[in-house]
């Protein structure tokens, strides 16, 4: 019983991601859209595991590269594309699923919150790493274009910037509370 109660919640969330990339990504500020889909991979890392918030992650990349969100460097470099795209997002999973499970003994409260702070960190991370690794020219264009004295700056400006501090404000609030309301539920449940 326990195992299928798991099944369905990783399905759920992972339904949850898909909807939410098809459907808040048409939110955008400029070229970028913001990533509310970080918000179920905490969620499901801190409920189910890191290989939960691993696979949740790798859903957030894929459905990235169907929907389109990912053209414009696609048509820079393909395979940089898919593997940053792809990476940034099963190591986001990866990554806060065990920063909550290092910590979860000691307050899972703290747990939730370090968690979602890792996820759109290392988000944010691999895609500036992977902007250096295969887009650095376009990106170094781009910069220029912009007005802006340096890639590097262009890069943790422009393309990072705000939408990471509203990733990071946004988890950093609704995964605690929503993991809290789920436990909540299950108390009462019983």
């Amino acid at each position: 019983m326990k195992n299928t109660k798991k099944m369905v919640g990783i399905a759920l969330l992972t339904a949850i991601v898909a909807v939410l990339q098809f459907t808040l990504s048409s939110i955008r500020v400029g070229t970028f859209t913001f990533s509310f889909i970080l918000i179920p991979l905490v969620v499901g890392a801190a409920l189910y595991g890191y290989k939960a918030g691993a696979w949740l992650g790798l859903v957030f990349g894929a459905t990235v590269l169907i929907s389109g969100d990912a053209a414009a460097f696609l048509g820079i470099n393909v395979a940089g594309t898919i593997v940053t795209v792809l990476l940034k997002g099963l190591l986001a999973g990866l990554f806060a699923g065990l920063a909550y499970k290092a910590l979860e003994k000691v307050n899972k409260y703290l747990a939730v919150i370090v968690a979602a702070i890792v996820c759109p960190l290392t988000n944010t991370g691999i895609f500036l790493l992977g902007c250096k690794i295969f887009f650095f020219d376009a990106i170094s264009q781009m910069a220029n274009d912009a007005g802006f004295d340096s890639a590097v700056a262009f890069m943790f400006i422009g393309l990072a910037g705000i939408n990471f501090l509203v990733e990071l404000g946004t988890n950093v609030v609704l995964s605690p509370v929503i993991v809290r309301l789920i436990h909540i539920g299950k108390k009462e449940a019983k």
